[in-house]
């Protein structure tokens, strides 16, 4: 890389380029033309047998015939602007966001392939393992992602959560990139393959990792509200629920669109589905390594909503602020090596007469509580002693 630096005082040895016109490229090309660079090498690359921790993931588009890597986009420098070159690391598994700026937003929906999902998952294939490129050709594996020790990459998914943003003129989008991993597991004849989630501990939780839920068969993560800088809710970005770790955050929500309704049913819709999020929680994993098909590996969660009717108030509408997660554990197993597992959890909304005309936000917050119900064992008491009472010379 190299910069050209004009008007610039301090640096007075500069000269103010001529302009060039079109007949002039011959003459100077004749006095001044060489090769710039040498011609890349010809020579495939080689490629190891497998993928090692860290190895850029391979993607091949059949249309094109160019081999490429995965990439997940990331910040870069203090302006947090993204940087689509950023390869995706195998086994590497993280999540990224960074701020896209648009000049003509609406031009912008239509032409930039950063806002169209398909540019991220459409005509491409990922390698299953580095293979040369005069092979991929008969690699069809569909594109989240699950591999099997040196077998390399089983099969690959991709989600999307999308929102309508509005705005003609300048605007700016943060946008979030997530990639993780699974280890392939048996699945039955006959049955779908369900939709796994990294381990939260194997079996117990470890403290600090996820808490697994499942709504309509599907698992997810849970997950409580966030802030943005202003102090209002999100409306894409929630914090991620972490076994053993109580947790309480707060925001400001916008009313305007429940307000265009005008009834107090869907004001209270609005706020529930803020604070439980877009995946209602039905069950949740007893243990960190549980699968959606085990029945006998959920437990289920405990929802308490508020009362429709508002006390002693005509015109106001009952709707929960706070949403309390109480969950209960405990540490089973060999004292040893003691696994933590889930007994059961609770959704417990507190709720607050809100008048229809008065206000246009309501300020929400979350609170999760884990509490230990390990019963230990008593202390085990020290190995008997032998009180012998023997004569002096028995061994004579």
């Amino acid at each position: 890389l190299f910069c050209i630096q004009l008007e610039d005082s301090l640096l007075n040895y500069f000269q103010q380029p001529p302009d060039i016109k079109e007949s002039d490229f011959l003459k100077f090309l004749q006095k001044y033309g060489r090769y710039s660079f040498l011609a890349p090498s010809q020579v495939l690359p080689s490629f190891p047998a497998f993928y090692r921790a860290g190895d850029p993931i391979l993607i091949y588009f059949d249309s094109s015939c160019i081999l490429s890597t995965l990439r997940q986009p990331g910040a870069m420098g203090a302006s947090g602007h993204c940087a689509d070159g950023n390869p995706a690391g195998f086994l590497d598994s993280k999540s990224t966001s960074c701020t896209r700026i648009f000049t003509n937003l609406s031009k912008s929906c239509i032409t930039d392939p950063a806002l169209d999902a398909a540019s991220y998952y459409h005509d491409f294939v990922v390698l299953k393992v580095p293979i040369a490129d005069t092979t991929v050709q008969s690699m069809k594996v569909i594109y989240g992602i699950e591999f099997s020790g040196t077998h390399g990459i089983q099969s690959v998914s991709v989600q999307f959560k999308v929102s309508n943003i509005s705005g003609n003129l300048g605007s700016s989008l943060q946008q979030r990139f997530t990639l993780y991993f699974w280890v392939s597991a048996p699945i039955l004849p006959g049955t779908p393959p369900p939709h796994i989630l990294p381990r939260s501990g194997n079996p117990g939780y470890i403290t600090g990792a996820p808490l697994l839920i499942a709504s309509s068969g599907a698992m997810h993560h849970m997950s409580i509200l966030q802030s943005e800088g202003d102090g209002s809710c999100s409306q894409f970005l929630r914090h991620t629920v972490q076994f053993g770790r109580n947790m309480r955050t707060g925001c400001m929500l916008s009313l305007f669109p429940a307000l265009e309704e005008g009834n107090c049913s869907s004001i209270q819709q609005e706020l529930y589905k803020a604070l439980q999020g877009m995946s209602k929680a039905e069950d949740l994993a007893i243990t960190g390594s549980v699968h959606s098909a085990q029945e006998e590996g959920w437990t289920t969660i405990l929802i308490q909503n508020c009362s429709v009717q508002a006390v002693n108030c005509t015109s106001c509408c009952m709707v929960p602020v706070t949403l309390e997660i109480q969950i209960l554990w405990a540490k089973v197993g060999f004292l040893s090596n003691p696994q933590a597992q889930i007994l059961g959890a609770r959704y417990f909304y507190q709720c607050y007469p809100l008048k229809l005309l008065s206000t246009s936000t309501v300020p929400l917050t979350t609170v999760v509580t884990f509490t230990d119900m390990t019963g230990w064992p008593e202390a085990p008491r020290g190995q008997p002693q032998g009180h012998w009472k023997l004569p002096f010379d028995i061994f004579f």
